[in-house]
């Protein structure tokens, strides 16, 4: 188990290390584009600092707000407030601020930006039609998310992810605003230049590689999480149970979307584009690893 943990925190490690890397890279292409790589690059760190901030201070209020998340009543959830509190105190971690959503299927999330700013949402569902024992195996997945900083590590993707995708948009957009712009010996000066063609495939694919990463790094957490839920509770067959339950029903997340996708305990949007020609591609973009070899994973153990 300890060996499959510190596995998983040193591929995200080297995923993120390899985003940086890749942004870097992006920069350079959309200064080739433009004519200037130093510029380009310098603007690509400015954009993703300001944005990483943002995040940083605001990302767990804007994923509530989304989620349309209401806090939970201690006396009306005392069920829920009863089972974090013990899983904290067992974990060595600060209670966090607890939210119900009202949306029939069940699932769950964790945000924040680290273990005593952080909150923990599930839904209605999630409540009605899982025992004490899943649910304890649920919460502790959320917040072994918290103590091990996935909702940082999330939050430093999503933010990496947003600044490829702005910086391809600007870039392209400005490209084709000086296109119409500069005399016919410049244009036949940047037809000829091989680097800019390069800069611009390079920009057209980014955003793609982008949200690759980010589901990879997203999948590995996952993991992480799920092994950790059970060195909380000492209690596997609790968070498998609740996992096949989530296998089983088939109830939509009406309360998810794309951008915060990542965070649910189970990928909300599954089961879109999994199967036809293209099933493997679009598994790339998956944020989460299939249920069953979730499951599977906890059985081994």
């Amino acid at each position: 188990m300890y060996d499959l943990i510190a596995s998983n925190k040193r591929r995200s490690v080297f995923l993120l290390l390899g985003f940086s890397l890749f942004l870097v890279v992006v920069g350079m292409a959309a200064g080739l584009v433009l004519g200037n790589p130093v510029v380009g690059t310098t603007f690509a760190f400015v954009v993703s600092g300001v944005m990483a901030v943002v995040s940083y201070w605001k990302s767990d209020t804007i994923a509530l707000k989304v989620s349309r998340a209401v806090p939970a009543d201690e006396v009306e959830y005392k069920r829920l407030h009863n089972l974090v509190e013990g899983l904290c105190i067992a974990g060595g971690l600060p209670k966090p601020r607890l939210y119900v959503i009202n949306d029939q299927a069940p699932n769950a999330f964790a945000t924040g930006r680290n273990p005593k700013h952080a909150a923990v949402a599930v839904t209605s569902g999630l409540l009605e039609k899982l025992d004490r024992v899943e649910l304890e195996g649920v919460l502790a997945h959320e917040l072994s998310h918290i103590k091990n900083y996935d909702i940082l590590v999330s939050t430093l993707a999503v933010t990496l992810v947003g600044t490829v995708a702005l910086l391809t948009d600007i870039s392209i957009r400005m490209m084709w605003w000086n296109g119409g712009r500069v005399s016919r010996s410049d244009d036949r000066r940047n037809s000829s230049n091989p680097l800019a063609f390069i800069g611009f495939a390079l920009l057209i694919i980014a955003p793609i590689v982008a949200r690759i990463m980010q589901a990879s790094i997203s999948r590995r957490r996952e993991t992480l999480a799920d092994v950790s839920a059970c060195q909380l509770t000492r209690y596997p067959p609790g968070l498998i149970s609740a996992l096949e339950k989530l296998q089983a029903d088939s109830t939509v997340t009406h309360s998810a979307s794309m951008a915060t996708a990542h965070m649910w305990i189970e990928q909300p949007l599954s089961g879109v584009n999994d199967s036809g020609k293209l099933a493997g591609f679009h598994k790339l973009f998956n944020t989460h690893p299939p249920l069953s070899e979730r499951i599977a994973l906890l059985r081994e153990m």
